[in-house]
């Protein structure tokens, strides 16, 4: 379908959905075209208002919901989750066999699981598309290099920066005002009340799940009844600083932890093996390689190998710990020059599939359209721009410089949303919120998590003392205990509880093990990572060698 005939027919068509006010929710077969899930799934849709800011509204929005039945005769209720992003789906992750599996653990195996695509995400009946044809939207994904991969690619990525957001304004005149983090919040309290239960929230929320999940808690503070935030975004910069600077503040150490790994397990690590090379030393080695492509980058099979590419392609892996030996592979492959080895999984990682690198156009503007419309900070300026730059730069060597183009963008966004979360997180919620960080999250640090939760009255924090993005990165017994605790009757964890994870790295434990250690029995097989959706919503093709 034409990239503007998806807005025009999804508009079109909102009658065909339940109105909004309809006191429950009808459940029925998926379209296995649109919800492609190997796990028994429920659908159903809802029409919200376009805009809540209308006294009287008169335009509707469809939202697409599917459902995880619980494996019990009688549901103790359901649990809405958002994955993060901001723009990544919600109906494709939740329809995975794994993700689900260890999601109705952590849970207790008691509760119905729900997700939806936000207004202006990838899936949902209004995507934040910001070109209107494959040509210049394939122009956007061509032009994408890290900001330090030459002298003035910042300067380009500023410049590119505000053509984003100009497209944007261009193409979206008509609802992107409407797609904000606050209306995502009112969704979700209108599914909240279609689902005719008892009328308050259950959410569990990953990476910018977590924001939403924060918003929505201080928007309706008595209608929490259960909250997991997982991975925890810091909330307070995300709406009122120029850039992210806490994010990245354990991504070095992330980093660091692979060669340390290595060192210790040079039998199941490619980059030790056949080596006597210290943890620094194998880390100098990827660095120099780093380094060397930005000067002269590699041809390998149809890919070009250059700075932006590698890191990329670490960036991806960091979100989860059990791909390591993956990346260690691939990056020894580089560092030996096996090319023809290379090739095929570098094929593998990144097929030659047109659609699947267009949706990651539409979920790279997803992220600039929620996240800028979010932002109550302006300033247009490059050399306050190139200040701000330098401190994430700072902050981490690893991924610093990631969400350089977004921000770019947000500086110069021009849409002005109907309605934009202007309060504090001073929150105090019917019932206490569970809050979750990890020890070597590199996206979502523990520093951050920390500082959300002090400012929600009787909260709590359960650490996780494991590698990678939010709990589901680190199979724990522990912390299903935890969860199902909390979602059993409130339960909290004792203060300064950490787990920790049963799946040392690159001992091949998955939480398919963990889960039989604690229920006796898992339903699916074996982790196959290439299939597991990452959570938290990374832009893989955005830097992938061409």
């Amino acid at each position: 379908m034409a990239f503007r005939g998806i807005v025009q027919f999804s508009l079109f068509t909102l009658s065909l959905a339940q109105p909004f006010g309809t006191s429950k929710l009808e459940w029925g077969p998926c379209n296995k075209t649109e919800v492609p899930s190997d796990v028994p799934v429920q659908c159903s849709t809802l029409l919200v208002p376009l805009d809540y800011t209308q006294p009287s509204p008169n335009e509707t929005l469809i939202l697409d919901l599917v459902k995880v039945p619980a494996p019990v005769k009688s549901s103790k209720g359901s649990i809405l989750f958002n994955f993060g992003g901001p723009g990544g789906t919600g109906r494709d992750v939740i329809g995975n066999a794994q993700i689900s599996e260890e999601l109705l653990a952590l849970t207790g195996r008691e509760y119905d699981l729900i997700s939806f695509d936000p207004r202006g995400t990838t899936g949902s009946r209004i995507p934040m598309q910001c070109y209107d044809n494959e040509f210049d939207a394939w122009t956007f994904l061509l032009d994408q290099r890290l900001s330090n991969s030459s002298e003035v690619e910042l300067a380009r990525l500023w410049t590119r920066g505000g053509m984003l957001a100009d497209a944007c304004l261009k193409t979206q005149n008509k609802t992107g005002s409407v797609i904000t983090t606050a209306f995502v919040s009112r969704d979700m309290m209108s599914i909240v009340d279609a689902l005719g239960e008892d009328g308050m929230l259950r959410y569990w929320g990953f990476s910018y799940g977590t924001t939403l999940g924060a918003t929505v808690a201080a928007m309706f503070p008595d209608r929490i009844e259960r909250m997991v935030l997982d991975g925890v975004q810091n909330v307070h910069e995300y709406y009122h600083a120029a850039a992210d600077f806490e994010e990245f503040t354990d991504a070095d150490k992330e980093f660091s932890a692979l060669f340390s790994a290595c060192a210790e397990n040079r039998e199941k690590c490619d980059l030790g093996a056949g080596n006597t090379k210290t943890a620094a030393e194998l880390e100098q080695s990827v660095w120099d390689l780093i380094d060397a492509v930005k000067v002269q980058p590699l041809a390998v099979g149809s890919h070009i190998v250059d700075y932006s590419a590698v890191k990329g392609l670490i960036t991806q892996f960091l979100y989860d710990s059990a791909a390591w030996p993956a990346l260690a592979k691939i990056l020894n492959l580089v560092l030996t020059g096996r090319k023809d080895e290379l090739a095929p999984l570098l094929d593998a990682l990144f097929p030659p599939d047109a659609a699947s690198y267009l949706a990651s156009v539409t979920q790279a503007n997803s992220l600039a359209g929620i996240r800028c419309s979010d932002l109550s900070l302006r300033n247009p300026k490059f050399e306050d721009f190139a200040a701000d730059m330098q401190r994430m730069y700072d902050t981490s060597r690893t991924l610093g410089e990631y969400l350089v183009l977004w921000y770019s963008a947000c500086a110069q966004w021009k849409i002005e949303p109907k309605e934009r979360y202007t309060g504090d997180f001073n929150v105090k919620t019917k019932n206490p919120v569970l809050f979750i960080g990890n020890t070597f999250d590199g996206l979502t640090p523990l520093v951050s998590a920390k500082n959300v939760s002090s400012t929600f009255e009787h909260s709590a924090l359960l650490v996780v003392d494991g590698y990678g993005h939010a709990s589901l990165a680190a199979p724990s017994a522990c912390t299903i205990r935890t969860t199902s605790a909390y979602w059993a009757d409130g339960t909290l964890p004792a203060e300064g509880k950490i787990c920790e994870s049963d799946a040392p790295l690159f001992s091949g434990v998955t939480w398919d093990d963990v889960i039989r250690e604690v229920y006796g029995n898992s339903t699916v097989s074996k982790r196959e990572v290439s299939r597991v959706p990452k959570i938290g919503g990374p832009l893989a093709p955005l830097f992938a060698p061409r």
